[in-house]
């Protein structure tokens, strides 16, 4: 990707990781332009999301301290480094899971 195309994408792509409003809004604030940088950090943006829902679900259900603070701890790290990776501009995947949510949601962007 040219660095026109990273700079022009940045603010959907730093948006998406905001909340889950934040991805709906920067698929909206991204839809004419249809930026490949900014639709790269929404889908790594909207596994991150589906993952930390489907599994708090069950992690709840365990009722141990251990198991959630473990859970809130992986999870922040994973958002903190795909976030930051949107704000210098770099299309780094997601540790452990970011290649298996591009394969994923290869349809949003297309």
């Amino acid at each position: 990707m040219t660095e026109e195309i990273i700079e022009e994408g940045k603010i959907p792509a730093i948006v998406s990781y905001l909340t889950i409003i934040g991805l709906i809004i920067a698929y909206y604030m991204n839809g004419e332009k249809k930026n490949p940088f900014a639709y790269f950090h929404m889908r790594q943006s909207l596994g991150l999301w589906l993952t930390f829902f489907a599994l708090g679900f069950v992690i709840s259900s365990f009722d141990s301290w251990f198991a959630t603070i473990g859970f809130y701890m992986f999870f922040g790290v994973l958002f903190i480094y795909s976030f930051m990776t949107a704000v210098s501009g770099r299309a780094d995947h997601t540790p452990v899971v970011g290649k298996f949510f591009q394969k994923l949601f290869s349809s949003i962007g297309k």
